[in-house]
């Protein structure tokens, strides 16, 4: 079958086969793909069309609810790990212009058991549309099942015990975000909705967008389009499996561009989730990634303190409040 993306398909449905040699072409494709450039498409994962079609109905009637309703829903003190921000609330790395969309997050909960039960924030509720988050749950766990999977993958790929990952991300600080990127009404600031970065997490899994706008900055300095249509989601690696690998794999930079002045009238929704590990999960490079041709090029810490740390720092109030210090 031939390729109809710029990137590497791949099929969970090979990896959970009785067939090693499935297995095995998938687990080399999505490994060298994330070598490469850093993202995939994948087909056959936990997330039926119904379910999908449901989730972007719920996360559009969401966001035309009125703004003062939104505002209820908005938890101070949380940079934005629950519930609603307001749009401009999101300043990318080394940008001064705010990304130009509002988002909803939807995070972990924690069973009683649980070492971490009680200390994280619960999800917040959306008393004038009940089903928004049992929604958002439903997916969160499905998207959870499928990123478990495509990291046994790449444990196997990094010649790691195949469920190196497992103890580490059960529990983990995942977070399912739904964004709005609302029509552009005069000329903006900026040429792009989202401006470049990286993600800060493990790996991350985005369902098909309402529509295009997503690139991603190739070696040789490109920008390159990828839009997988509905039934596929795109994968990518995030900067802590980055640093986990000493850079083997590559959180490569993206973001998400403006539509032609035409359709500037138009909306774009976009849900990608944000796998996490556990807080105390050790993000030092792996020795066998370091060597004396590959030195060590990251500090060790722990995902928790990462997390934090870079939270800190696409926060726009936080921005504002440095600059006020200055």
């Amino acid at each position: 079958m031939s390729n109809p993306f710029p990137v590497a398909t791949v099929d969970l449905r090979d990896y959970r086969s009785n067939d090693p040699a499935r297995k095995q072409r998938f687990i080399q494709t999505l490994g060298d793909s994330f070598s490469g450039i850093g993202f995939a498409v994948v087909t056959g994962h936990d997330l039926d069309d119904a379910l999908q079609n449901k989730l972007f109905q719920q996360v559009e009637d969401y966001f035309k609810l009125p703004v003062a309703t939104k505002q209820a829903h908005e938890v101070p003190g949380l940079k934005g790990q629950r519930g609603y921000s307001a749009f401009g609330t999101e300043v990318a790395k080394s940008e001064k212009v705010a990304d130009m969309k509002e988002f909803w997050q939807h995070g972990q909960t924690h069973a009683a058991g649980d070492a971490l039960h009680g200390s994280e924030p619960g999800n917040v509720q959306v008393a004038e549309q009940p089903d928004f988050t049992p929604t958002l749950k439903q997916v969160y766990e499905a998207l959870e099942a499928s990123g478990r999977d495509l990291l046994r993958g790449i444990a196997v790929y990094l010649n790691l015990p195949e469920d190196y990952f497992d103890a580490k991300i059960t529990g983990g600080s995942s977070i399912l975000r739904a964004i709005h990127y609302p029509p552009i009404t005069q000329e903006p600031d900026s040429a792009v909705r989202a401006a470049a970065h990286e993600d800060i997490n493990l790996i991350t899994l985005l369902m098909g967008a309402s529509a295009s706008g997503l690139e991603v900055l190739t070696k040789a300095g490109e920008w390159l389009a990828i839009q997988a249509p509905p039934g596929y989601i795109t994968i990518n690696v995030g900067d802590m499996l980055q640093r986990l690998t000493n850079k083997r794999l590559v959180s490569t930079t993206h973001r998400v561009v403006n539509p032609p002045r035409e359709l500037w009238h138009t909306s774009r929704y976009s849900v990608p989730f944000f796998l996490h590990p556990r807080p105390e999960m050790d993000l030092t490079c792996l020795d066998s990634c370091v060597d004396a041709t590959h030195p060590k090029q990251f500090d060790s810490i722990t995902a928790g303190a990462y997390l934090a740390e870079r939270l800190d720092e696409i926060r726009a109030e936080k921005r504002a409040e440095k600059a006020a210090k200055a």
